[in-house]
């Protein structure tokens, strides 16, 4: 049987940590209380004699008030809870109330000579005083949120309705009269915004359309929205003209074409809404109207959640509450668990259904209005399911750990015996497998420290899916990590093992050196399979976020995006391999074993100057893009780490093509020093939180998810001594071409198990910002905001 306290932490809502009722506390003063009561030896009258206070220290009380009473037994009042409401009331209006929890005399005289219990007790009111005012806050918080998404919803409404009459009137205008078709009303409208035409008559002159449009804009300028011809100034339009809308709708530019169009809007859009110029307008549109539902939609399903956390937050804090008392009792013997609480159950988090009767209403908006009334279509919005982990997936990453471990051996064997990395053939034979081989291997790696991450993320209830803002139902697990990378790298290996006995058979080179590029265009053709094989969800998912990255400054820049441009960052030998395999496959030099010809070329050596500048310059991107949406200064600061980071990365790259020049080496070592300086202390001051000088933890931050606070310590050293390993560039050593290249494998090895590394403190350190906020909800922009309404 699983204990509570494991059972509570397992369930409680990670952000809210802090807020939840102390149980573990209280827990222990449960057992000081125990702890007292054991029995002790005294010394009376010369003898040692043991009094039995495991029954009650005032037992003795009692015999005495029964020999006076003599035909009375003393019995023991129940202990009372009294809550003192303290408010004001001034007029219509009344203040916010405080909760004050006390436990009335009689608990505290029956046990006066108990200090812990006294304790206990008061421990018990101030956790339950926290526990209603954080309730409270957030049940405020969430029906706030309810009533602006009412409103909201209400708007969408109007608009469509505002659409549909210009598309009908439009209709009418061109057919003339007795023209008809069918309604599309504003209750029943679908999340697909189709347009069905309404059975109604046009008068030639329109009245009745209008009538209805006027009545809507009346009703769009009681929730805040400006109209230039509203009923203020409709009077000084012209007889029968048509009202010009002079909204403003709130698109986030979360893609190129909404930036650009936020952009150029600025220059524009008083000349569209001109209400000077003749003709309509149509500034709202379809398209905006449909961006305005999707956001709309997306806030809905975050209240909903937020308000089914709020829940279980009131149902575990009260079984926190039920299973304390019950321990107090076992330990007093005295059942004082009762009163107190039925005076827990009076309390606002658990007497109060504001929160279920939300939760309801927005079931219902929901279903009628984005699901087309289909409930069990709504509920997948609403309440995701997540999918169960299969033993499946554990089974098949055992069984190609194994296959890959066997296969790798045999291609040692092989490759020994036949002497491919013998000087005679080890040029040719290292510059065609090694660097397929390499970026798989490198790729395979990172997959492995990411699922290491997750497991790790997982086991420290680091809520990573709502940090990253993963669908639940489709987010990666460590176990799916595993399985990609064994999966990826037996695959590789065992074409390698292929590759090499065809080589051994008396094959010649030209007619099976073609085997690497084939895998990598079958990975390739994998990663961009339209079926629903082989993780889809994630596989496009990461093509998304890779068109992000790669469109920066263009998309708005999401936790996750920025988080794997830091991923590329540690992945330039990865796409140096991918350039050389390119190059050597899409020329033909594999046919001709023109080794030289790819790397020869000017065009070759310019685009590694790209390649390795490529992925700092869309993480500087990044950085500009969300200055200019926050505002925060310390985006430019970031930005400045990244254009070290490319100086650098030029200097070193150039210096490799000079390395007898003394002024390059000198220009390699500042630019390095400055850059790694400056990422080292972004990585620990920003990123990780640490070497805050006023915490309680040395050099670290006062919170911490970890026990031991020496690994936190040792992954300072680490990172340290890994972030310096560039110092190899500027050293040479006389080894073989092999032995070269397997030392550049190893230190491009070193990075990404830096990173993996680097990862899981920046997420940590993420998380805890989320709990200090008590952020468990994304907040999601909405689309409509109140102006004032001056005609």
């Amino acid at each position: 049987m699983v204990k509570f306290s494991k059972e509570l932490e397992a369930q409680l809502i990670p952000e809210w940590k802090d807020a939840f009722v102390n149980y573990w506390q209280l827990k222990k003063q449960v057992k000081k209380i125990k702890i007292s009561r054991k029995p002790k030896h005294h010394v009376h009258d010369g003898n040692t004699t043991l009094h039995d206070f495991g029954r009650s220290i005032f037992d003795s009380i009692r015999s005495f008030t029964m020999s006076i009473t003599s035909h009375k037994l003393h019995k023991p009042e129940v202990p009372q809870v009294k809550s003192i409401i303290k408010g004001a009331v001034d007029g219509e209006e009344q203040e916010e109330q405080e909760e004050m929890y006390e436990t009335e005399n009689e608990l505290v005289q029956l046990f006066s000579e108990e200090d812990e219990v006294r304790l206990f007790f008061e421990m018990l009111d101030e956790e339950l005083r926290k526990v209603n005012d954080f309730y409270k806050t957030k049940e405020s918080e969430f029906l706030e949120r309810g009533d602006i998404l009412n409103k909201q919803l209400q708007i969408l409404l109007d608009l469509k309705q505002v659409l549909s009459d210009r598309r009908r009137k439009t209709l009418g205008s061109r057919s003339g009269s007795g023209f008809s078709s069918r309604s599309h009303s504003s209750s029943g409208r679908n999340s697909d915004f189709s347009e069905t035409p309404s059975e109604y008559c046009d008068s030639p002159t329109g009245i009745e359309t209008i009538s209805q449009t006027e009545e809507v804009i009346a009703a769009l300028e009681k929730n805040g929205i400006n109209f230039v011809n509203s009923a203020s100034t409709r009077a000084k339009t012209k007889k029968g003209g048509k009202p010009k809308v002079a909204m403003r709708i709130d698109i986030p530019a979360t893609t190129p074409t909404r930036t650009i169009a936020a952009v150029t809007s600025m220059l524009w859009e008083d000349l569209v809404n001109n209400p000077k110029k003749d003709g309509p307008r149509e500034y709202i549109n379809k398209k905006k109207i449909q961006c305005a539902e999707k956001m709309i939609r997306s806030a809905f399903v975050e209240l909903y959640r937020g308000l089914g956390l709020l829940r279980t937050y009131s149902s575990l804090n009260m079984v926190a509450f039920v299973k304390i008392l019950k321990k107090f009792d076992k330990v007093a013997k005295q059942q004082a668990s009762a009163n107190y609480l039925k005076q827990v159950k009076r309390s606002h988090f658990i007497s109060s259904d504001k929160v279920v009767r939300l939760m309801d209403e927005v079931e219902s908006l929901f279903t009628q209005h984005f699901a087309n009334s289909d409930r069990k279509k709504a509920m997948k919005f609403l309440r995701p399911q997540q999918n169960k982990e299969s033993h499946v997936v554990t089974f098949f990453v055992g069984l190609f750990t194994g296959c890959f471990v066997t296969l790798f051996s045999v291609y040692a064997i092989l490759a020994h015996l036949s002497g491919m990395f013998s000087p005679r053939t080890e040029a040719d034979y290292v510059e065609t497998v090694y660097p397929v081989f390499s970026m798989f291997a490198l790729l395979s790696l990172h997959l492995f420290m990411y699922g290491c991450n997750l497991f790790l993320w997982k086991s420290t209830r680091i809520n990573y899916n709502f940090i990253f803002e993963f669908q639940p139902k489709t987010a990666l697990k460590y176990r799916d990590a595993f399985l990609i990378g064994t999966c990826l790298m037996t695959s590789v290996v065992g074409a390698l093992v292929v590759h090499l006995i065809l080589l051994s058979s008396g094959f010649s080179p030209s007619q099976v050196d073609a085997i690497p590029g084939i895998l990598l265009l079958v990975f390739l053709a994998l990663l961009i399979c339209p079926l629903n094989i082989f993780y889809r969800p994630t596989r496009f998912y990461f093509l998304k976020v890779i068109r992000n990255i790669a469109c920066s400054p263009f998309y708005k820049v999401l936790m996750v995006d920025f988080f794997m441009a830091d991923q590329l960052t540690s992945q330039i030998p990865l796409m140096r391999h991918l350039e050389s395999s390119a190059c050597y496959f899409l020329a033909g030099s594999f046919k001709t074993h023109g080794i030289p010809t790819c790397k020869s070329g000017r065009m070759y050596r310019e685009l590694a100057y790209v390649i390795s500048f490529a992925p700092y310059y869309w993480r500087a991107m990044q950085c500009a893009r969300r200055w200019f949406d926050e505002s925060d200064i310390n985006h430019l600061a970031n930005l400045g780490k990244y254009v070290s980071a490319m100086v650098a990365a030029g200097a070193r790259l150039t210096y490799a093509g000079q390395p007898e020049s003394q002024l390059w080496l000198a220009i390699v070592l500042v630019t390095s020093v400055i850059a790694t300086v400056y990422q080292l202390y972004w990585d620990f001051v920003k990123d990780w939180g640490f070497f805050n000088l006023k915490s309680k933890n040395i050099l670290l931050r006062d919170e911490l998810i970890l026990k031991n606070k020496s690994i936190y310590y040792a992954s300072i050293a680490l990172n340290l001594v890994l972030r310096v390993a560039w110092v190899e560039t500027v050293m040479h050593f006389n080894v073989a071409l092999f032995e070269s290249r397997l030392l550049d494998f190893f230190l491009a090895s070193l990075e990404v198990i830096r990173r993996g590394h680097w990862n899981f403190y920046r997420l940590e350190n993420e998380h805890l910002n989320n709990v200090g906020k008590f952020r468990a909800v994304k907040a999601v922009p909405l689309p409509f905001h109140e102006t004032d309404s001056d005609g």
